[in-house]
């Protein structure tokens, strides 16, 4: 695939472990005497601005904006997918983040899923808290994104 026609200014993106973000420039820099192309994403959640060099935004996970036509799957995931209740919280946790670190949006919901259910059970420990916060808001910013979804299907996962 021919990076420059990956993604363009004005594209909606998940950044994995930063969240929902726009490609608002593509611009060339000269850092430590090398000129390359960086893409410039202001993120959502964070309102901070980041700049990927295109020739290492495939590496990056860095994906577009789920579409509509996922979303059917994602909700029957979050709704009665099956969570492992045997793992250790060592071993959950870091279950969790490679999840989270994939970018996929599939993988995030089956971790805001997994914690949610847990949470209603019984109390997180803090840092599965903060996952599940940043997980979840996570989500939901992508949802928010997706032409054609509507408010209801976006509070199915409150």
């Amino acid at each position: 695939m021919e990076v420059d026609y990956l993604f363009q200014i004005g594209d909606n993106i998940v950044y994995p472990m930063q969240g929902v973000g726009i490609i608002t420039a593509i611009e060339e820099k000269e850092i430590s005497g090398v000129k390359q192309q960086y893409y410039v994403i202001n993120m959502v959640i964070s309102n901070m601005q980041v700049m990927i060099p295109k020739d290492k935004i495939v590496n990056s996970n860095i994906r577009p904006i789920t579409d509509i036509m996922a979303l059917k799957h994602i909700i029957n995931t979050f709704h009665h997918g099956e969570s492992d209740r045997l793992l250790s919280w060592k071993e959950r946790y870091k279950l969790n983040t490679a999840k989270i670190k994939t970018g996929k949006i599939h993988e995030c919901t089956e971790v805001v899923r997994d914690l949610m259910r847990m949470k209603k059970e019984k109390a997180l420990i803090a840092s599965e808290k903060k996952m599940l916060d940043s997980a979840h808001e996570f989500l939901l910013s992508e949802l928010r994104l997706i032409k054609g979804i509507t408010e209801n299907q976006i509070k199915s996962f409150c």
